[in-house]
């Protein structure tokens, strides 16, 4: 492990030096990169020189040790080294994590959604849930989120909701969210009292930078149309929503949230080069089987990650067997020890592979 270490010590420092060369600065792509590596690489150089320290620092309390002639000195030797072998302990196990390699995307923004599946208006319903439970996650992390497109139902659920969340490590902790959810309960609109199972899909994705997704112009069709719902007279005089296809893969994207036609333009493409993005993505995991099993969670959209009882009032994530007994909590925006847990899981696979 020593040489990994140091040859990320060798790597930071090249990183600093190229911080400071005028070439970089003047180029704001390559500068802001390196800048992003630099930060991402401190937390780690400064255990690494803290590892270092406590190695030296032992290698001198054991000479004491062997050469010293004054016992009073040894004692307090002996004592600090007990002390440092624990701090080395806890190096070694934290480190290996610290040295995996980081997803590219973690600090990106997201784009999710969230489509009701089977169980009609039930699944709607729950779709509205999972939508609120997100929300206040993410209020509670510091970060913001844009509605893009959204079906409501009558009774307040949701057939599909497409939404941004913007705030710093929203894709690390986020992204394990994608797969299927499935809620257990009494149906509101159910008066027999019978427990029903539906399910709602989630789908997250990086948000992509126009140079990580070049789309040619040539490959859109982009339609204008009126949007529907409340909001004043622009809602049914005015081609404010827009309908982007992408001829290629044949995604469809929706807006109609903002007033501007230019602004739902703007949001419906920050969406549409995210889910093409996507799409090569799965594409390509699709084809390494070995990748994919080493990962908490494939990602796979079909994958059924978690289960919602409220007649238990439980949560199970299928993945990490784990069930805690909050589900009103966890509906509420509680979902750090779920996520901790699922980083844990993780990290573990990703060690063991």
């Amino acid at each position: 492990m020593l040489d990994k270490l140091q040859k990320v010590e060798e790597h930071f420092a090249e990183v600093e030096a190229r911080l400071s060369d005028p070439s970089v600065i003047a180029d704001v792509e390559k500068f802001t990169a390196l800048t992003r590596e630099h930060a991402t690489l401190e937390p780690l150089i400064k255990k690494i020189r803290e590892y270092k320290k406590i190695l030296a620092q032992i290698d001198e309390d054991k000479n004491l040790l062997e050469t010293s002639a004054d016992e009073d000195l040894k004692i307090l030797a002996a004592e600090e080294l007990t002390d440092l072998k624990k701090s080395k302990a806890a190096l070694d196990a934290e480190l290996p994590i610290m040295l995996l390699p980081k997803d590219p995307n973690d600090y990106k923004n997201v784009v999710m959604e969230i489509r009701s599946g089977v169980g009609g208006e039930e699944a709607a319903l729950f779709a509205g849930e999972l939508f609120r439970m997100y929300t206040r996650y993410a209020e509670r992390q510091g970060w913001h989120i844009d509605i893009v497109y959204s079906n409501a139902t009558s009774i307040g659920g949701f057939k599909e909701i497409f939404f941004t969340v913007e705030g710093a490590g929203a894709f690390s902790k986020l992204k394990y969210e994608s797969g299927t959810h499935r809620v257990q309960r009494v149906p509101v609109t159910e008066s027999g009292g019978r427990i029903h199972t539906s399910a709602v899909t989630v789908a997250v994705m990086p948000e992509a930078e126009e140079v990580d997704v070049v789309i040619n112009p040539a490959d859109l069709r982009i339609d204008t149309y009126c949007a529907s719902g409340a909001g004043g007279q622009y809602v049914n005089r005015t081609e404010t929503a827009i309908r982007i296809t992408h001829l290629p893969t044949g995604i469809v994207v929706q807006c109609q949230d903002e007033k501007s036609q230019l602004k739902n333009k703007e949001k419906a493409m920050r969406v549409l080069r995210a889910r093409v993005k996507d799409l090569a993505v799965r594409e390509q995991n699709a084809s390494i089987a070995a990748d994919r099993k080493s990962q908490v969670g494939s990602g796979d959209r079909s994958e059924k990650i978690r289960t919602y009882n409220f007649p238990q009032g439980r949560v199970t994530d299928h993945r990490i067997k784990l069930t805690l007994y909050r589900i009103e909590e966890i509906l509420n925006g509680e979902l750090d020890e779920f996520i901790a847990a699922l980083i844990t899981a993780d990290q573990t696979k990703k060690l063991s592979a």
